[in-house]
């Protein structure tokens, strides 16, 4: 009897036991979800960066930036966002952008590498006078020199993202600027080493002087003229100050567009191939927009009374070469074998 009962109790007990292990189920079952639901969020992670740009939203380099950002965006579904900061409303200066992007202070900017010498030489090319006088030339001497460039942001825990050309520059004066003892004249403000020492030796008091600086000296009188492209003179309404605009082809800068390297190897395989393409989607936006802009500039430059001189004695632009040639020799000497060997291969390229 005692046996039996034992079994009818651990029968009544049974249904019990049953709950138990179906409760015990469902928490295992709910836990997995949980953790499923956990590690979907972490892959769809949503990432919010900021661009410093200290050009105008306006310029050649502006609106490549806004082609990337816009790319970035709809690629990613809205996962990956960028704000654009034109102007150097963020409150860093060309010079300056490079070091924070590296340190991480920044995640990305867009920053004219021509006024970064004083970290690497090799950073002057693109502002060598008379280097590259056409499009086909100054896209060329790019695209050979993009591994090197490559290993110095990588060298300073950088990713190069893309290149943004500027329209030839030219002098924007008071009056055209077409012969040596005219040069003599000019307060004239620098983008960097190279064109200061070059516009020195040509007889001016040149000063290297940031974008964002400029405007003030010229409206405080400190300068009296400004060594930048059509493209840059109209972005900043520059008529409001000068009258001419040479257009001597002095050299076609780049800026260059850079990514934090800790930020992007954070970044899964298919999220780094979005910034990829996303930034080459930008550098042919620019490079293609780059004959149409200088157009589109000096239409609007004439509408607001601004002259282009254009025609300029070739023995004004062979001067304006010989005041530069000591900016070649010192690059030269600066950056080593790795610069001859970049333009006998732009060289050879080039046929010339």
């Amino acid at each position: 009897m005692s046996r039996k009962r034992s079994r009818n109790d651990k029968n009544r007990r049974c249904p019990q036991i049953n709950r138990e292990e179906n409760n015990m189920q469902n928490r295992i079952l709910s836990a997995a979800f949980s953790l499923m639901a956990m590690s979907g969020a972490a892959m769809a992670q949503s990432y919010s960066w900021d661009l410093a740009n200290e050009y105008g939203e306006s310029t050649i380099m502006g609106q490549a930036d806004q082609v990337f950002i816009e790319a970035v965006q709809e690629a990613s579904g809205g996962e990956m966002t960028i704000t654009g900061h034109y102007g150097g409303s963020i409150g860093y200066k060309s010079v300056d952008q490079f070091d924070a992007v590296g340190d991480g202070a920044l995640d990305m900017a867009d920053t004219i590498t021509t006024s970064l010498s004083g970290i690497e030489p090799l950073f002057l090319l693109s502002s060598l006078p008379f280097i590259a006088n056409t499009n086909a030339d100054a896209k060329l001497l790019w695209e050979v020199a993009r591994p090197h460039y490559e290993e110095l942001f990588d060298k300073h825990n950088q990713v190069l993202l893309w290149a943004t050309p500027w329209p030839p520059s030219g002098i924007w004066a008071q009056e055209p600027i077409t012969s040596a003892e005219e040069m003599k004249d000019l307060k004239i403000r620098g983008w960097d080493a190279s064109g200061v020492r070059t516009l020195s030796n040509a007889g001016s008091t040149a000063v290297q002087i940031s974008w964002a600086d400029t405007v003030p000296q010229l409206a405080a009188g400190s300068i009296n003229s400004v060594l930048t492209s059509a493209d840059g003179g109209a972005s900043s309404k520059f008529w409001e100050f000068l009258d001419d605009f040479t257009a001597v082809n002095y050299s076609m800068a780049l800026n260059m567009t850079h990514m934090n390297k800790d930020i992007y190897d954070s970044l899964t395989p298919e999220q780094q191939d979005i910034i990829r393409a996303a930034a080459e989607k930008a550098s042919d936006a620019a490079w293609e927009d780059l004959e149409k802009r200088v157009e589109q500039n000096f239409e609007e430059m004439r509408a607001n009374g601004v002259t282009i001189t254009t025609d300029v004695p070739a023995d004004f632009l062979e001067f304006l070469r010989q005041s530069g040639q000591e900016v070649y020799d010192e690059w030269l000497s600066n950056v080593g074998p790795v610069g001859q060997q970049i333009l006998d291969e732009y060289a050879e390229k080039r046929g010339s």
